[in-house]
């Protein structure tokens, strides 16, 4: 997909991969609508990534509050190109001493709110399908935690086999309506993500940037070439 005065939206964007997922597709012409919950981090974001950045407030956990954001950008936009998923959080603990706020809170942001933004583009992008073109691109953002379990990351874990299979599934619904799904999994990434979940991270991560360059490279595919899903890890992670 050439980007240039194309519509993207991207959950999650007022930090980390999020934020440097826009700035790489704002700084290709794209007019990015971001999503986030705070409004000073958004704003902070659009200084970052440029004029084609457009701060979205929005909990996306909230379906009220995904419809009346997805009505602002859809009134706003010609079209709705490209939609990636980014927000997600951990809460990490051993499943008989995680709270059922902690695990509500994960099956809220890492699934719920992937399944409202994307119900709200798919009728779009199925309409841009127009004599077998291309309708539009989704991306999830999962985790390797969606390939592997393990002790401690049960709740989070969930979550990131949900996503796979929600985005395999959902793969195979619209790709003859011309939109693609990409899911990617992302070892550790240098954000604040762990900070917030309360656990150390590997000596030697990714960088926010390494991912989202992944992220741009899949994106601009040429228009009848998939690419459904996406590994990537740190090459020394302990450094």
């Amino acid at each position: 997909m050439l980007l240039e005065n194309k519509t993207a939206v991207v959950t999650g964007a007022s930090s980390g991969l999020g934020l440097a997922i826009s700035r790489d597709l704002a700084h290709k012409g794209a007019k990015v609508f971001g999503l986030a919950r705070r409004k000073e981090k958004l704003a902070a974001a659009r200084a970052d990534a440029g004029a084609n950045f457009v701060p979205v407030v929005c909990d996306i956990t909230d379906e009220s509050d995904v419809a009346r954001a997805f009505d602002v950008i859809q009134k706003a936009a010609d079209s709705l190109d490209i939609l990636v998923n980014n927000a997600g959080l951990g809460r990490f603990g051993a499943l008989d001493s995680l709270s059922l706020e902690d695990w509500d809170v994960q099956m809220a942001t890492n699934l719920r709110g992937v399944f409202l933004c994307t119900r709200a583009v798919i009728p779009t992008m199925k309409a841009q399908n127009v004599s077998g073109g291309f309708g539009g691109h989704i991306v999830n953002v999962a985790s390797v935690a969606g390939l592997l379990g393990n002790p401690n990351i049960g709740a989070y874990n969930a979550t990131k086999f949900g996503l796979r299979g929600l985005s395999e599934s959902l793969m195979k619904e619209v790709r003859a309506d011309g939109i693609k799904v990409t899911c990617i999994y992302p070892g550790s990434i240098e954000t604040e993500f762990f900070e917030r979940a309360g656990v150390p991270i590997s000596a030697n991560p990714m960088t926010a940037q390494d991912v989202a360059s992944t992220v741009l490279h899949v994106i601009e595919a040429p228009d009848n070439y998939l690419i459904s899903e996406v590994m990537m890890r740190p090459l020394r992670p302990a450094g």
